[in-house]
């Protein structure tokens, strides 16, 4: 416990963003290689550890970036960083697995092979694709993938999944607006984009609230506004970005399709352009049948509470590209209640909860002997 708290407090002094991992990197495969794993570095780093003859596969994920947000933790581990925290867990992330890897290196009592995949870039939903596309997944062939995640307000320790969709999707989109500017004192005399900006910002809210089925957990958020406008000077120009979140492809697809046609129309009625741009780097989460019961039965192995229907979550999640390539689960695992470590993910003062280290190693464990069972013991 000392030694993985410790671990967790080194990641977490020293935070690393997005692909530029390099320290991270090099302590994950140097603690790996020191446990006789056999490494492969890239965009992220895959430890391989065998054991018995079995010829059967299956992948573990953590992701090891930070976020850019200064910390306004008091511990005495923070961010040695300005702008840089682990505000989402994934310092811990990373600890969790590492210390399953250590454990499974000294007591082999599983027949396979275990993937140890430690990616980078989760945050902005390139780092498993960056993985994929380097041949991960061919030169190290696995035949299910799992994933964790951290809670907060749910029990220390406590496990939920569900089968079929988990998480949902996230789609950024960039309206430009393209019209007239002009004095503040004449308006007539010119196209307003700030005023063609505001209507769309309203009209795009009637995409989930009148033109998609109530309850289907779609999200259209406008998150900037932005204009070449001054005090007395109106816009000629105004930009609308946004994220968009949806629980299927065709929702998905709806939402881009309404958001053209709104766009569209909204321009067209002023007398402006309008071009859209709707990106989708986090694809919906789908966990596959066998693999989240597996995940279920090693959590109650591992001695923690266990829930397999809790109900979809709205952020997204780029283990979601390893699951639509193999079948797997992602699985949230409870940080406390009591808000100790913070309230919401992202936020300046979030702290993963140490007292999870020894319980996801466990898990972690207890899945690899459960899909990787020695002969006579499965």
């Amino acid at each position: 416990m000392d030694d993985l708290v410790a671990l967790r407090h080194e990641f977490h002094r020293r935070p690393e963003l997005g692909f530029e991992l390099p320290r991270t990197r090099a302590r994950v495969a140097g603690l790996l290689r020191d446990w006789g794993l056999e490494v492969h570095e890239g965009a992220g780093v895959v430890g391989i550890l065998r054991a018995g003859n079995g010829n059967r596969a299956i992948g573990l994920r953590a992701d090891m970036d930070a976020l850019p947000i200064t910390e306004t933790s008091t511990h005495d581990y923070v961010s040695e960083h300005a702008g840089r925290m682990h505000a989402c867990g994934h310092d811990g992330h990373t600890t969790m697995l590492l210390g399953a890897a250590q454990a499974l290196a000294e007591a082999r009592d599983f027949d396979g092979t275990v993937v140890f995949l430690f990616q980078p870039n989760e945050e902005h939903g390139l780092g498993a694709r960056a993985m994929i596309d380097e041949g991960v997944l061919e030169r190290f062939p696995i035949e299910e993938v799992y994933g964790i995640h951290n809670l907060p307000g749910a029990p220390v320790g406590q496990v939920s999944t569900r089968k079929g969709l988990i998480c949902s999707s996230e789609s950024l989109f960039e309206i430009t607006i393209e019209g007239q500017g002009g004095h503040a004192s004449m308006p007539q005399a010119g196209r307003d984009a700030i005023t063609v900006g505001a209507e769309m910002v309203q009209a795009l809210q009637t995409i989930v609230a009148r033109r998609l089925p109530p309850g289907a957990g779609a999200v259209v958020s406008v998150t900037e506004f932005l204009t070449d406008g001054q005090r007395n000077v109106l816009p000629g120009r105004a930009v609308l970005k946004g994220d968009a979140r949806a629980r299927s492809p065709a929702d998905r697809e709806e939402i881009e399709s309404l958001m053209r046609q709104i766009a569209g129309g909204v321009a067209a009625a002023h007398g402006v352009e309008a071009e859209v741009s709707f990106n989708t780097e986090f694809i919906e989460t789908i966990n596959a049948e066998a693999p989240t019961e597996a995940v279920l039965r090693a959590a109650q192995a591992a001695g923690l509470d266990a829930l397999g229907d809790r109900a979809p979550m709205s952020f997204s999640e780029d283990f979601a590209h390893f699951s639509a390539a193999v079948p797997g689960c992602f699985l949230l695992l409870g940080n406390g209640e009591d808000g100790a470590h913070g309230q919401t993910l992202h936020s300046s003062d979030y702290d993963f909860n140490d007292a999870l280290l020894p319980l996801g190693a466990r898990f972690w464990a207890a899945l690899v002997r459960d899909r990787l069972p020695v002969r006579g013991e499965g």
